[in-house]
């Protein structure tokens, strides 16, 4: 999704590359922009090294703590070093508060607690295995690594100011994902909805008996309005169910398609001195 001159540049650096090392450096550039989460996972799949390390390109991800994590990862022979955030940086507070809400609601509703968590992350070669085995459609990189359960530690940050550009994540974007997140990692939100309607069957009783016995007594029942309400109240809530469900049978429809996850358009090998140009599916 990157729209300055980034695969120019590394185009001329393919032939005339500016180290020594004998380790294949390689660069890839997908057909379009198949999200964050799919380019992660490109990444990983391109990965042949023992450690792999996934970071943002933007420098608010700070290179200098590579070498502590490499350093973490061989001393303790853990599975994963999180970097984490020790403060948000500078981020509006609305932006801020949406971030608190869905990481609470995401650690109710799956157990996994990602608070301040990032993509900052180095995987241990098993780990990364591990998460290229998971194949479904609807991936969140962080929440798939905290649902390995791997051993791990962490390191903190500071998140940097952006460099260059500004956030391509808006908040219509944000509240999206946040969704389809919670509905690939937890169920309950259709549990509620059964819950919701067994509450909804007893009040429907308690007021049936209620009505019944007033009319037994032939005292007349004036609840114009609170048949309006109840009305209103259950429809809202039939559809905010319904609207649930179609968010669920939504994942369901774009597992069972069975699409790729991401296309290579190009790839870089820098060390071989050539570039292959073709789509290359992966699942």
């Amino acid at each position: 999704g990157s729209s300055d001159d980034t695969w120019a540049i590394l185009s001329q650096m393919e032939h005339n590359p500016p180290y020594n090392s004998t380790e294949q450096l390689q660069g890839l550039r997908l057909s379009r922009n198949f999200g964050k989460e799919a380019a992660i996972f490109a990444g990983l799949e391109a990965a042949k090294g023992q450690a792999v390390i996934v970071m943002d390109c933007d420098l608010q991800h700070p290179p200098e703590l590579i070498p502590k994590m490499i350093r973490l990862w061989q001393e303790t022979h853990i599975d994963v070093v999180d970097a984490v955030k020790s403060h948000r940086g500078d981020e509006p507070w609305i932006r801020r508060f949406c971030s608190n809400v869905f990481y609470s609601l995401f650690k109710s509703l799956s157990g996994h607690d990602l608070k301040n968590s990032s993509d900052f992350k180095l995987l241990d070669r098993t780990v990364v295995d591990a998460l290229l085995g998971m194949n479904e459609r609807s991936m969140f990189f962080r929440g798939m690594v905290e649902w390995l359960g791997c051993k791990r530690n962490r390191l903190t940050f500071e998140v940097q100011n952006r460099r260059a550009g500004v956030s391509a994540w808006p908040m219509r974007r944000l509240i999206k994902m946040a969704v389809e997140t919670i509905t690939a990692y937890s169920f309950i939100p259709l549990r509620l909805i059964a819950i919701t309607g067994v509450l909804f069957l007893f009040a429907a009783i308690l007021l049936s008996f209620y009505t019944l016995i007033y009319k037994l007594l032939g005292l007349a029942i004036s609840g114009f309005t609170t048949v309006i309400l109840l009305q209103l109240i259950i429809g809202s809530a039939c559809m905010l169910s319904i609207g649930i469900i179609g968010e669920y049978v939504a994942r369901i429809y774009e597992e069972v398609k069975h699409r790729p996850r991401y296309l290579v358009a190009r790839r870089l090998l820098f060390r071989r001195q050539q570039s292959i140009e073709k789509n290359e599916p992966h699942p």
